[in-house]
């Protein structure tokens, strides 16, 4: 995440100055380009790994502090959420045995974090959105206590003018507001850097842009969020709107979000993004930066351009470009491609960026332009339609015939990512063996985007929602420690979650959302009818603003059958008269034993869940005499 010893940039003096600085390194960058002081000839590789932490029950484990002291390790670092973390592997000259020598450092890092995050009693989870997240996880609570994500929560905010606001379809629907950037942390990747020389800039990454849709395809795996079912990859949907700082306009006008793939082509450097990104996007937060870059240049030093680091690092284009220093002490530009989920295993993850380096270096072999190949325009709709539809996905390729991904990727994609790693003088063995993994997944139709929705289907009824989301976490895990890759997985079975218990541990986990309500204007009449049809005992009475107003019991309607009413004289009584206002509600963090004791003490038969004001969801007595049936059931078969 960059530069921790930051502060939210709120004060004018503060960004004025910070500016200027800014500024400075654009000009410092400008004269280090002119003058060939960046590294260039050399092609190297890296790779950053965001992780899950979970806890027996795999749900999400707010321990990434005890564990980064645990396993005591530079590599690894915090994230935004205390149950995330990263871990980052040092750089590798791209050749010979590279591939080989980034799976196996990469697998002894993931054993490291794995063993202390055991010993803390939790797991480690590889997969761009953890099934078994809730809402209520993204509390602040969860925030890792670091100055750098407080301020940049801060500042978001303040942009975005209060809540965010998520909308995303796919099979299913999802639309939530929420009031701090932490949806963020839903999302965890693997993200891969390609060292490139300056002159060579604007080609290889126009190459990056225009790969970036068939490898995503390829590579989804994020298809659920809180238990619905979206994008193939959601991920690129979801950090897009969670760090949208825009406001709606009186009028028609582009503007562009942090997130976004990009506008164009590049034309000849690395400074068109950094002057466009400084130019679109003021600074969010500040810092002392001493280093006067162009006094380090006279002096015959290399700056570190700190100013122009931090602006860089909250701005989120998927492939983006990075200014880095050596331990040598040698200036470098690279391109970090961050469209990449985290998972399912090192294996598939490595095969991932095989395909996009190899891909990348073949098209640097086959074209001399890929802009005078293909529109950009086409390269941005292939990106897209790669996250929302996977391998179903129809992409435009180079001469602007449209082809399914599947054909595509297999016909003519990967024998040029084999060219490109060959050209590159990749192991032939290795070539063979990361190239064949994308080969057979690709085959088979089955990436872990369909391995998960295929699981989730299968599943069922069977169980609640939260059992049936821990059933796929737990297989996960199960099958990233074997190590097989994704398109040879079972199928997640219900037993795999560790019992149905942990999954009414609290009201979140099986409470009712698909809730039919009515308003107090409405007539008693269409209560009956809903009760009729549904087979419900309660009705919730909301307003406009989805607050809830009250409740009406079948108890209630058969009382009101009995009187003398204005019903009894020919006029539709409101459901206002009727319903009981203020009913005793519960949150969804409430503990289940909480909500029992809450329904005993009241003798009432349902509890209302509501969040910051808005009704979200309803528990009944049905429910806890389902976990008391197969309490009973499970006691009883106990010899």
């Amino acid at each position: 995440m960059g530069t921790q010893d930051v502060r939210e940039g709120t004060r004018v003096e503060e960004l004025r100055l910070f500016m200027k600085r800014l500024l400075a390194d654009v000009r410092a960058m400008e004269r280090m380009l002119d003058e060939g002081l960046i590294e260039s000839g050399v092609r190297r590789i890296g790779a950053e790994q965001e992780l899950f932490l979970v806890d027996r029950t795999w749900r999400p484990a707010p321990m990434a502090s005890e564990v980064l002291r645990t396993v005591d390790d530079p590599h690894f670092t915090t994230e935004l959420a205390r149950f995330n973390l990263e871990f980052n592997m040092d750089p590798l000259l791209f050749g010979g045995s590279c591939l080989r020598t980034m799976e196996h450092r990469m697998e002894e890092l993931l054993g490291r974090v794995r063993l202390a995050a055991r010993r803390l009693g939790g797991e480690v989870v590889m997969t761009g959105i953890l099934p078994t997240l809730t809402k209520s996880d993204l509390s602040l609570e969860n925030m890792t206590p670091n100055p750098r994500y407080l301020a940049l929560n801060d500042a978001m905010t303040r942009l975005r003018g209060g809540e965010y606001a998520f909308q995303i379809k796919g099979m299913d629907e999802l639309s939530f507001h929420h009031d701090t950037i932490m949806a963020e942390a839903c999302n965890t990747s693997f993200q891969v850097h390609f060292q490139v020389g300056p002159q060579e800039f604007a080609r290889v990454y126009n190459m990056a842009q225009a790969a970036a849709g068939p490898v995503l395809a390829a590579a989804a795996n994020s298809p659920l969020l809180f238990g619905k079912r979206l994008w193939w990859e959601t991920r690129i949907a979801l950090f897009q709107q969670s760090i949208d700082t825009r406001r709606s306009a009186p009028h028609l006008r582009d503007q562009t979000p942090r997130v976004s793939f990009g506008r164009s082509w590049v034309q000849s450097s690395a400074l068109e993004i950094f002057r466009e990104d400084i130019a679109r996007f003021r600074p969010l937060l500040s810092a002392d930066v001493d280093e006067d870059p162009l006094a380090v240049l006279d002096a015959g030093g290399v700056p570190r351009l700190r100013a122009l680091q931090l602006h860089n690092g909250t701005v989120y284009r998927w492939n983006r470009v990075c200014y880095g220093v050596s331990d040598e002490g040698k200036a470098h530009l690279r391109i970090e491609n961050r469209t990449l989920p985290a998972g399912p295993t090192i294996l598939d993850e490595v095969a991932n960026a095989a395909f996009w380096f190899g891909l990348v270096s073949g098209m640097m072999t086959r074209y001399e332009d890929i802009t005078g190949q293909m529109t950009f325009e086409d390269a941005h709709t292939n990106f897209f339609a790669a996250a929302q539809h996977g391998l179903n996905a129809q992409l435009t390729w180079v001469g602007g015939k449209l082809e399914p991904a599947r054909e595509l990727i297999l016909k003519t994609l990967l024998p040029l990512a084999r060219e490109g790693l060959g050209a590159s003088r990749i192991d032939r063995s290795d070539i063979d063996r990361y190239l064949g993994v994308i080969e057979e997944r690709v085959e088979a139709n089955r990436t872990a985007a369909q391995w998960l929705l295929g699981s989730f289907t299968s599943l069922g009824r069977h169980g609640p929602l939260g059992e049936r989301l821990s059933a796929l976490t737990g297989a996960m895990v199960r099958r990233q420690e074997e190590g097989t890759p994704v398109h040879r997985w079972e199928p997640a079975r219900l037993a795999e979650g560790g019992g149905w218990k942990q999954n009414f541990l609290f009201v979140e986990q099986y409470m009712h959302t698909d809730l039919i309500t009515v308003t107090e204007d409405e007539p008693v009449d269409l209560v009956a009818q809903i009760m009729e049809w549904n087979h419900v005992r309660y009705i919730l009475v909301e307003n406009d603003a989805n607050e809830l107003a009250g409740i009406v019991s079948q108890r209630a309607l058969a009382r009101l059958a009995g009187s003398t009413s204005a019903a009894a004289l020919g006029v539709p009584l409101p459901v206002g008269e009727v319903m009981r206002p203020d009913p005793v509600t519960v949150s969804p963090e409430t503990p289940t034993l909480d909500a029992i004791d809450i329904m005993r003490r009241h003798r009432i038969g349902c509890l209302p869940v509501v969040k910051d004001g808005h009704l979200v969801g309803l528990v009944t007595q049905d429910q806890f005499m389902e976990i008391a049936g197969r309490l009973l059931e499970e006691k009883l078969r106990r010899p």
